[in-house]
């Protein structure tokens, strides 16, 4: 069974707006507690390398790969599976147009292989955290620059 971490939040700013936050990398550091530093250039096949702050220690290096990417709707990325399918992961954003130049963002995330139950039992608090105040920066920043 997978660690999964899901959210969806209704946004008050239009799609384009909300969209634009989440591949702004360059500004994560001013509103994402969860991810500091991002760079990619959301081409499938190629690394989107984070600084993410998973617990309260230093902040690790992440380098993962992009899976799919659908400018102004969907992106999607992976770790690199572990050997043996020991651990797996799929990380997606969507957003999706509402009435009234709101949106909707919906995050996912999933952790699997038969190394999860570990890496889950250690990190998974931390990790619900983390990708919960992701959410609510999205949101936060979204609506501020929508104002």
């Amino acid at each position: 069974m997978a660690f999964i971490v899901d959210a969806t939040v209704d946004i008050d700013a239009p799609v384009d707006l909300v969209w634009q936050v989440i591949t702004d990398f360059s500004h994560y550091g001013e509103w994402n507690p969860f991810v500091t530093e991002c760079r990619s250039t959301l081409v499938p096949g190629k690394p989107i390398d984070m600084l993410v702050q998973v617990s309260g220690s230093t902040p690790r290096r992440q380098r993962e790969w992009i899976r799919s990417h659908t400018p102004g709707h969907e992106l999607s990325y992976a770790m690199k599976p572990v050997p043996l399918g020991a651990l797996h992961s799929l990380r997606s954003h969507t957003v999706t147009a509402l009435d009234g130049d709101r949106t909707r963002y919906e995050s996912h995330f999933e952790l699997a292989g038969w190394f999860q139950p570990v890496v889950s039992t250690i990190l998974g608090k931390n990790l619900q955290r983390g990708f919960t105040g992701m959410t609510a920066g999205i949101r936060t920043r979204a609506e501020s620059l929508h104002v």
